[in-house]
Order: structure tokens, then C-alpha cells, then sequence
């Protein structure tokens, strides 16, 4: 491992996340989508973006696939590998909600630790995880990617859920059943634990239901 060069020096901003979190109108925190591939992170994360954009609350997505093309192309899928990936993200995220920006991150991130690495990395309350539970037979049988057809006939070794392990969060903040509820009802969840949570505010409109 690069070992941390001792010449550098944290400089601290003149404007601070208050600042800009008082700019934009909300609260910034990571909404950290877990789960199996195929168990509707990514959906999900983008179908919440798009509810909090269209009533004017500013948002980022990170989604896996994406972040492989640049910022972690140079990492395969071992374990280790893994580890780094989600560690970069942890680090990207911290720095984004420090803009005042909701962080949405859609990543399968298998292993308990190195959630709780990233949740560690801001304060109490930051770190909102959320486990898109959905059994992995469902998850094969969605398959949008063939991503487990590949991995069961070996052409992907290390494939969470085949032949590498995923550890579902024991204590998340939400748990959303993708396989048994809408996406419309699971936005519908996401969106009220941010209200609960005091991240935002939605206004009256003269019903139960905002979606």
C-alpha cells in the first residue's frame, strides 16, 4: 500500500457545508444503496434522484458501472480490488455531501466493513444505508446484464452471490423489498426517511401520498 505523504496539509475552506447547505435549501447526506446485483439499487437511486430534483433539492448519483469507467477502472473485482473500490467512494461521497449535495451511491459493496469504513468517514447521522433486499433467485431471474449467466458458466470469477459472498447490512436505516414492493412505493419509503430524518421538507399538496 502508497503510504500517505506527511507533506500535505487539510486546508480549510472559508465557506463551509453549512454555508452550502444553506445555499441549496436542505440538509446533505450519503444514501448508500446496497444489495445483490440485479436487486434494484441503480433503479431505485435514479428514480429518487429524479423525485428530489423535480422539487428542487440538489443531487448526485454514483452509480457502480459508472464509477468502474473512470475513478476505479483500474480495479478488477477481487476482493481486495473490492475493498479499494469502496473505499474511493466512501472518500467521494464525503467530499460531495461537503458541497451540500445529497449523494446517492448505488453499489453492490459485499462486505459489512467496508460499509462501516464509509459510514465512519462522516458524522453521525451522514450515513444513511439503505439494503435493497431481493432474494438472488429473483435476481437471476431479472438478469437485465446476464451478469449471472456469465458468472455461473465461470466467464466472471469473484461474482457476488455465486462465488463470493455478500454480507446484508444488520442494521441499516432502510430496508426496501424491491422484489415484493413498486418502485413507486420503495421511492415513496426512501423519500419518507429523509423527511423523518429532517433532510428536507416537502410541502403540503392535500394528500397521503407525494408520488
Amino acid at each position: 500500500m502508497i503510504k500517505k505523504s506527511s507533506n500535505t496539509i487539510w486546508h480549510h475552506a472559508t465557506i463551509a457545508r453549512a454555508d452550502r447547505e444553506k445555499l441549496h435549501g436542505h440538509r446533505s447526506v450519503i444514501l448508500w444503496f446496497t444489495g445483490l446485483s440485479g436487486s434494484g439499487k441503480s433503479t431505485l437511486a435514479h428514480a429518487v434522484e429524479d423525485y428530489l430534483y423535480n422539487i428542487g433539492i440538489s443531487t448526485f448519483v454514483l452509480d457502480g458501472d459508472n464509477v468502474r469507467h473512470g475513478l476505479c477502472s483500474d480495479l478488477s473485482f477481487s476482493d481486495h480490488d473490492r475493498v479499494e473500490n469502496i473505499r474511493r467512494i466512501g472518500e467521494l461521497a464525503k467530499l460531495i455531501i461537503e458541497a451540500g449535495i445529497i449523494t446517492l451511491t448505488a453499489f453492490i459493496s459485499p462486505f459489512k466493513s467496508d460499509r462501516n469504513a464509509a459510514r465512519n468517514l462522516v458524522p453521525h447521522g451522514d450515513f444513511l444505508e439503505i439494503y435493497c433486499q431481493c432474494p438472488l433467485e429473483t435476481c437471476e431471474q431479472r438478469d437485465v446484464k446476464g451478469l449471472y449467466q456469465k458468472a455461473r458458466s465461470g466467464q466472471i470469477p469473484f461474482f457476488t452471490g455465486i462465488d463470493s459472498p455478500y454480507e446484508a447490512p444488520e442494521d441499516p436505516e432502510l430496508v426496501v423489498n424491491t422484489h415484493e414492493q413498486s418502485l413507486d412505493e420503495s421511492v415513496e419509503r426512501v423519500i419518507n426517511l429523509l423527511i423523518q430524518r429532517g433532510v428536507i421538507d416537502i410541502p403540503e399538496q392535500g394528500s397521503d401520498s407525494f408520488l
